[in-house]
């Protein structure tokens, strides 16, 4: 029988385990990195376009209940801005990059449309099984 260090020792080993902490510290890492573009460039850059970069005044009253309105508006316009700065800026580059090392040249085509109905038959076909058209004779093998 194993100990209960011993399991516990094979548990914190396991590749599974070692693989989801390296994952943890860069994404926070790239946390920091993504907040940082987004609050010190992006932002700054919106404000100078439209002329106020923080919303948090914006609120209203209701039997002495505060709705802030303007907090949500920030985090909304945070998350937004973050979600973009993330799609264009990694999601994008990335599945171009993956989409031209996958590239493969064009199989071979199985199939020929019929010129008469533009259904798809086999190459060896010498009759539209969809429409029962003439296609002429099938190639030599």
């Amino acid at each position: 029988m194993k100990g209960i260090a011993q399991e516990f020792k094979e548990f914190l080993l396991r590749g599974n385990v070692i693989d989801l902490a390296v994952a943890v510290v860069i994404g926070a890492a790239f946390g920091a990195v993504v907040t940082a573009l987004v609050e010190d460039l992006i932002t700054p850059l919106i404000a100078a376009i439209g002329g106020q970069p923080d919303f948090s005044g914006i609120g209203f009253t209701i039997n002495k209940s505060r709705f802030a309105v303007g907090s949500f508006l920030n985090a909304l316009i945070s998350f937004l801005i973050i979600a973009a700065v993330i799609f264009f800026f990694i999601v994008k580059p990335v599945n171009l990059l993956i989409e031209r090392a996958r590239r493969q040249p064009p199989a071979d085509p199985t199939e020929k449309a019929c010129p008469y109905c533009l259904n798809n038959v086999p190459l060896a076909a010498t009759r539209c099984g969809f429409c029962t058209s003439d296609l002429g004779e099938a190639p030599a093998a």
